[in-house]
């Protein structure tokens, strides 16, 4: 029998359980992301079309061990499960089970089963399972659970038409519960049950535990249930304890019945290899010898497809001026719209590899042993070691890394690691960087072998991830810390990357790339394009009389063109506004028109490189469109005739991009995070203090 078209299916399981890449598989690029009603954790869903032609949306729901929520993105499941009301709670659960570690992650199963919703449970990684001689009876253990088992092996896409098909079909609800809780609480769940009309014990128990974190619930019902435990002598860490032992009891006497497992005494594969990517030297070395391989690649892979985007675009705007009618709106095409989108698109190519390599190491399961070495030093600076996961994030984007650190047990602990973790220079960085080492750092190898240009931007990144460990000392002083963080994470076994994944991993950053970011740097573009255009005053209103007037007699079309389109800019409103911070600016090397891109590109890093293709594209001739690295290279400082990007003023602008905060977002989402403008407005006081002084710095030491 066939579902209703329409229904919902909420995909849960154990972290390192195969989830995510069960619901990549499902789904495809049938994907949306955003965030749960109400709270700021990220919720994928998707539309899965199953067998019959029918399509269901797939919710993937956030990783947990247990419904006992310990972080904000546990407590998630809880509430999609509870609240019936909730605009996710599904129809139907898939619960995805490591078959090669049954007893922890039957726990999971067990609790949703007893909340009385119709529940699949998914074997996965059962190629795992069979190369550790596992044997699982599938049929007898279905009949224990009283469930309906499909196998899987998601990464080469084994039993995925199964699982389609049984999606399809109608499951029954449980008759009788795997673990009756009525015992433990008997007054308060039938007083439960019958204020909130539940026919669920199980659901009624939750109430009883869970109230005070269910924000469904108004606080006249929390009331209420509090109330009851008092009065009825209700224990919730007594009764939890019973039912997790209970239930445990039960999941081992059915795993020894079903499941016969070799005997062991001989270290397995992953075993070995772990003994050399976690020692304590040889670890650390291959973790640094792997991010030296990434920044590499990002510039020799890169540099081929960069450049034909370069031209190609150039191309586009010679021809554009060419058909285009002469006035405003062939200067808005190609000066604006144009160079703000090649701005955007050609940094893909140094995108997509940046993330290539990410999604490479979180499908290998190398990047949880990179999490384990580095928690070693995170607790070094009294970091709780569950920073690490943020501030490995942070390479990516700080907007989710700060999202992250809800699974940090303690305020203080939690509170340093968001502070912290825009120092991690993040892939909106990535473009400035590179169009910063192109100019000023010469493509030479060292020692024949190491790029010149990858050692650099591999020394922007090492030397963010310094000022975030001793921006984090320094926190631990101010805020008192004396708690000492622990961290506990599961190591997944090593296995081959499913490519699929990676592809989508990277179709999804690119696209996000292009369209969030894109969307800003364009926007901005064409806003710099009108204030570099237009001006008031006499100087700008007659600038063709002053331009011929400064030339003299003698000069050619060209030197015309040129100093006339120089002098618009600058007596532009974009110039006017440039000249005004002038002054703060100029001891760091930079003049009004980098003071122009400093600040448009708070909106979003990626857009210096789009504000500085728009402004030198207006100081630019129209018979020769270079690329925007050549405009910069071309640069001359007015009052001495030298090169603007000295390697003095492009390592400063390097430096100070590594320690400045990173953009209007990333202040926002501290702003959500902390509840309050006061450590956002802290923490971009003391970024933008850090990052000043060390260009300051460093300008002076290359001058």
């Amino acid at each position: 029998m066939a579902e209703k078209q329409g229904m919902r299916v909420a995909l849960i399981g154990n972290p390192n359980s195969g989830k995510t890449t069960l619901f990549n598989l499902l789904t495809g690029l049938k994907q949306k992301t955003g965030n749960f009603p109400g709270v700021t954790v990220d919720k994928k869903s998707g539309t899965c079309k199953l067998s019959a032609g029918t399509s269901v949306e797939i919710v993937d729901l956030p990783g947990t061990y247990s419904i006992y929520p310990k972080t904000l993105d546990e407590q998630i499941v809880q509430e999609v499960l509870l609240n019936k009301s909730h605009p996710q709670h599904p129809d139907k659960v898939i619960v995805v089970a490591d078959a090669s570690n049954l007893k922890r992650n039957l726990l999971l199963f067990t609790q949703i089963r007893d909340l009385g919703i119709p529940i699949i449970l998914v074997l996965n990684m059962i190629d795992i399972a069979d190369k550790r001689n596992l044997k699982i009876d599938l049929r007898a253990l279905g009949i224990d659970l009283g469930v309906k088992i499909v196998t899987t092996n998601s990464h080469s896409g084994e039993g995925l038409d199964a699982l389609k098909e049984a999606i399809g079909q109608t499951q029954a609800k449980s008759k009788r519960p795997f673990y009756e809780v009525e015992p433990l609480a008997t007054e308060v769940i039938s007083r439960i049950s019958k204020k909130f009309d539940l026919e669920n014990n199980y659901a009624a128990f939750q109430f009883a535990q869970q109230s005070d974190h269910l924000k469904f619930l108004s606080e006249e019902e929390k009331t209420a249930i509090s109330d009851l435990r008092n009065k009825y002598g209700f224990d919730h860490n007594h009764t939890q304890s019973e039912e997790t032992l209970g239930r445990y009891k039960h999941i081992s006497d059915i795993i020894n019945r079903n499941v016969t497992s070799p005997v062991t005494g001989v270290a397995s594969l992953t075993q070995k290899i772990d003994r050399i990517v976690t020692h304590k030297v040889f670890g650390y070395l291959i973790f640094f010898a792997l991010l030296m391989l990434i920044f590499q690649s990002i510039f020799a892979w890169s540099e081929w497809p960069m450049d034909l985007i370069e031209n190609s675009f150039a191309s586009v705007t010679e021809w554009l001026k060419g058909v285009l009618p002469e006035g405003v709106v062939n200067d808005l095409i190609t000066d604006g719209i144009v160079s703000g989108l090649a701005g955007v698109l050609v940094f893909i190519p140094q995108i997509a590899i940046l993330f290539t390599f990410i999604s490479l190491l979180e499908e290998s399961g190398y990047m949880s042993r990179a999490v384990f070495l580095m928690d070693k030093l995170m607790r070094a600076v009294g970091l709780n070691g569950k920073s690490v996961v943020p501030l490995i994030s942070g390479m990516a984007c700080a907007i989710p890394a700060i999202m992250a650190t809800r699974s940090i047990d303690g305020w203080k602990d939690r509170l340093i690691t968001i502070f912290v973790t825009p120092f991690m220079s993040c892939s909106a960085r990535l473009p400035v960087y590179t169009i910063l080492i192109g100019l000023v750092v010469p493509e030479e190898y060292v020692f024949g072998f190491f790029n010149l240009q990858g050692l650099v931007l591999m020394g922007l990144y090492l030397l963010g991830f310094l000022a975030a460990i001793l921006s984090a000392l320094a926190m631990k002083f101010i805020l008192k810390t004396k708690q000492r963080g622990y961290f506990v994470m599961e190591l997944p076994g090593y296995k081959l990357p499913q490519w699929k994944n990676v592809l989508l991993t990277i179709y999804e950053k690119s696209k996000t790339f292009t369209f969030e970011a894109g969307k800003v740097i364009i926007a901005i573009s064409i806003i710099l394009w009108v204030l570099a255009s237009y001006g008031m005053g006499d100087e700008f209103n007659n600038a063709e009389e002053h331009v011929k007037a400064s030339l003299g007699q003698n000069y050619s079309e060209r030197e015309y063109e040129i100093a006339l389109n120089s002098y618009k800019l600058e007596h532009s409103f974009a110039g006017a506004f440039g000249k005004t911070i002038e002054p703060v600016i100029k001891p760091l090397g930079y003049d009004w028109k980098i003071g122009i891109a400093l600040i448009t590109s708070f909106a979003a890093r990626e857009v210096f490189v789009g504000t500085m293709s728009t402004i030198y594209s207006i100081g630019a001739s129209d018979e020769e469109e270079a690329t925007i690295r050549e405009r910069l290279r071309q640069e001359r400082n007015p009052e001495t005739g030298q090169p603007v990007y000295t390697q003095a003023v492009g390592f400063s602008l390097m430096v100070f991009y590594a320690f400045a905060m990173q953009c209007m977002s990333t202040l926002a989402i501290v702003y959500r995070e902390t509840k309050g403008w006061k450590w956002p407005m802290i923490q971009m006081a003391y970024m933008t203090a850090v990052a000043y002084i060390s260009a300051l710095i460093t300008f002076q030491i290359f001058s």
